[in-house]
């Protein structure tokens, strides 16, 4: 019989990621529990101690998932069990997560893939020959899954909006000659802090940008901003603010004690991290000028705080913030795709100055600044397609590599031409 005190289970939430499937029980309270793994037919069971079930499971999406069909019922008079029928096996991981500010006590149960069906991100790839390669990209869009980020008015939310300037940015590097740019976060799941500095590593990015939309309690608040990592305390009272807002997603994003930082890796890498931080200043104030011509921003200055996302010892790291979701007009605007692909633009156009001023060693960038830069002064009666033409060139390269908006030209104008 269940006493008056048990546990209500009062919402299940599924998420699926590239290489597993994540589970959430919303619980009134914390709760014991203990997974049971069973063969023919595979199934999970899982058993919480003293609760009861009042939400709903038959309207999950499980299509993509190795769950086919979630069942519940009662052990022993007063333990709730529920079964997951399983279409492969799987290996499952589960953990407690205590009540928070924004959330409530949470049971987590995490199916990794035993093997990982998403293919890897094609990264690296040389641009025209073995020694002549392209800058890799790592675009991280905060938040997912069970973590929102920040909301604004109608239900806006951080996680779908900057997922979406994510993807925009994607496109535009993918365009770009010389670019290789690969996704930390594709779809509505969480990655761990941690876990998306190792995707960067683990994909040999040379630059890892994280993009969010900012909150606060004050809705007047308003602004864009860029970040980058300080290992010697805040330059602001917002960025300090921001930083540890920023660096508790993980507690509602839902990562176990087993995923923390190691203590003396972090020490360590923080000892060799500035030889990074001059870069991630500079490519930061270019993106903020190129932000600057369209956004009002929230500081002149690129700001720097301990955000552990950027923590990356040998990646340089920015964190863009695109504005304050909590402020109506500004939400209004990051709504709008428009808006959204005109800040992509910015941080695009940003990133690529810098590389391009700065191109790493044997990457294509570098080969064609050794190689000597033809340059071309527009005049009257020029088309891009004609001087694209005359040198040989595809107009869409040549646009391309001068970033010119919506490939217009202007009579005095200076093209550089590619080789």
């Amino acid at each position: 019989m269940l006493h008056a005190n048990s546990v209500e289970v009062k919402d299940l939430r599924l998420w699926r990621a590239p290489d597993h499937t994540r589970l959430v029980l919303d619980l009134s309270g914390p709760a014991e529990h203990r997974l049971l793994e069973l063969e023919n037919p595979r199934r999970l069971v899982i058993d919480v101690t003293d609760a009861r079930l009042i939400a709903r499971i038959d309207n999950l999406e499980l299509e993509n998932t190795p769950i086919s069909v979630i069942r519940s019922g009662v052990r022993e008079g007063d333990d709730l069990r529920l079964v997951l029928d399983l279409r492969k096996a799987v290996r499952p991981r589960s953990f407690a997560l205590k009540a928070s500010e924004r959330a409530d006590d949470r049971l987590v149960i995490d199916l990794y893939d035993l093997e990982t069906e998403v293919a890897a991100p094609q990264i690296k790839k040389s641009a025209r020959s073995t020694d002549r390669r392209d800058i890799v990209i790592a675009i991280d869009a905060g938040h997912g899954g069970e973590d929102p980020g920040a909301s604004g008015p109608g239900r806006l939310r951080e996680k779908q909006v900057v997922l979406e300037i994510a993807k925009e940015l994607h496109s535009l590097f993918k365009a770009d000659p010389g670019f290789a740019p690969t996704l930390i976060r594709s779809g509505d799941y969480y990655v761990s802090l941690k876990g998306r500095r190792d995707l960067a590593r683990k994909r040999q990015a040379d630059m890892f940008v994280s993009v969010h939309a900012d909150a606060f309690r004050d809705k007047r608040a308003r602004g864009a901003s860029v970040y980058a990592l300080s290992t010697r305390g805040a330059t602001s009272t917002t960025a300090s603010y921001l930083a540890q807002r920023e660096n508790a997603a993980d507690l509602l994003g839902g990562v176990s004690l087993g995923d923390k930082e190691d203590a003396l890796a972090m020490t360590l890498a923080d000892l060799s991290m500035t030889a990074t931080l001059d870069s991630s200043l500079n490519v930061g104030a270019s993106v903020l000028a190129e932000m600057n011509q369209f956004a009002r921003l929230h500081k002149k200055q690129v700001e720097q705080a301990g955000f552990a996302v950027l923590k990356s010892p040998d990646v340089p790291s920015i964190l863009v913030e695109t504005g304050f979701i909590s402020n109506p007009e500004e939400a209004k605007k990051l709504a709008t795709a428009s808006y959204r692909q005109r800040m992509a633009k910015a941080i695009h156009t940003g990133i690529v100055q810098w590389f391009r001023a700065h191109p790493p060693p044997g990457s294509l960038l570098a080969h064609l600044r050794d190689e000597g830069q033809r340059e071309y002064t527009i005049v009257g009666g020029d088309t891009l397609s004609g001087i694209a033409h005359r040198f040989n060139v595809s107009v869409n390269l040549l646009s391309n590599y001068n970033n010119l908006r919506n490939s217009k030209i202007l009579v005095g104008q200076t093209l550089r031409i590619p080789n």
